[in-house]
């Protein structure tokens, strides 16, 4: 038998692996010329000059836009009303599983939100936007409270309220007749 010999020598790399570790250089000129306008020292000044000439906003800025974002957060419960009314008018009155947790999500979202009034607007609170903050939390507390009125229409509606007299039957006495009128015919 003859014995080969195994060189030690291991093969060299694959192309993408020498790729890999030394990518090509990007070309500088190109067969492509440069659209009318455009030029290729000139942008790479003026995105070092944007960046070099943005300032940090203002405290008064920086109040301005929290107080912005906070009406936005105070007003989002009576965008979402349109939405609640049409889905609380299309799931009818019946007592099924979809009606009910329906009504159930209705009044869950507004007493959430009116238990977690403080917290939400914890980040928009700064000596700045105090004052002004508890007109957005009054405006936030009373379309929380507009929607828990749709959530009690809704349950109006469905005649789970009680609001007739039948409703409270449990609770009327017998009626005492003054006089009795009998019928005589002989």
């Amino acid at each position: 038998m003859a014995s080969t010999s195994v060189s030690s020598k291991s093969p060299p790399p694959p192309q993408w692996v020498l790729d890999l570790h030394a990518p090509p250089k990007p070309k500088t000129k190109s067969n492509i010329p440069d659209p009318p306008g455009y030029s290729a020292s000139t942008s790479k000044r003026s995105a070092s000059a944007k960046a070099q000439a943005r300032k940090p906003p203002t405290l008064e800025e920086t109040d301005t836009l929290k107080i912005k974002k906070s009406w936005e957060l105070a007003l989002a419960p009576a965008k979402a009303l349109p939405m609640n009314a049409i889905m609380m008018y299309m799931s009818g009155n019946s007592l099924q599983i979809f009606s009910i947790m329906m009504v159930f999500m209705l009044f869950k979202n507004p007493i959430q939100g009116l238990l977690q009034t403080n917290a939400v607007f914890a980040r928009f609170e700064t000596e700045g936007t105090r004052k002004t903050l508890w007109m957005v939390k009054a405006m936030y507390v009373v379309m929380n409270l507009v929607a828990l009125s749709l959530g009690i229409w809704k349950v109006n509606g469905m005649g789970l309220l009680p609001t007739t007299r039948s409703d409270w039957l449990a609770w009327e006495t017998e009626r005492v007749p003054l006089e009795r009128v009998y019928f005589a015919m002989r």
